[in-house]
């Protein structure tokens, strides 16, 4: 099992069949869903989740992003790096805006570094989604697109060089 640390927070390997119940409530809180799969999304059960970490382990990495919390590591969050894209979700909402998500990317750029990747992308953020853009950005990111979706909702898209 990998396992990447800063502090207090860690991010390591998904344990498909363990974690995907920890991600229930996340990908069931509408607040998750519009801001990571766009407005109007259906919350998720269990069965979506258990593919969408298939899919995600199949073309990338994918980790559990936990802090220590109580002397516990308690899981607050999910990501994947994937040479197309690099999603993460901070479902607790306690730990939302408290810095967490630029941490985990900062771990994973220094990760996709040590595999020599030369550029890492973000496919996919809803312009309404500020906070997750300027994470991005302020870890060096640069829009390189603006588009609509299938359901006309714009989003932006970025790369980092390495």
């Amino acid at each position: 099992m990998k396992i990447l640390k800063d502090k207090e927070l860690q991010i390591r390997s998904v344990q498909h069949h363990e974690d995907v119940h920890c991600a229930i409530p996340w990908y069931q809180d509408k607040e998750v869903l519009y801001f990571s799969e766009g407005d109007g999304t259906e919350p998720y059960d269990i069965h979506t989740i258990s593919r969408m970490y298939s899919h995600l382990s199949q073309v990338g990495e994918l980790y559990m992003i936990e802090i220590c919390h109580n002397e516990e590591w308690l899981p607050i969050g999910d990501v994947t790096l994937s040479r197309e894209m690099v999603p993460i979700v901070i479902g607790e909402q306690d730990f939302r805006g408290k810095g967490y998500g630029k941490r985990v990317i900062a771990l994973l750029i220094q990760r996709a570094k040590e595999l020599n990747w030369k550029k890492l992308k973000v496919n996919k953020i809803y312009t309404y989604n500020e906070a997750s853009r300027k994470m991005f950005e302020g870890l060096g990111f640069i829009k390189v697109k603006n588009e609509l979706d299938e359901k006309g909702r714009e989003y932006e898209s970025f790369e980092l060089e390495l």
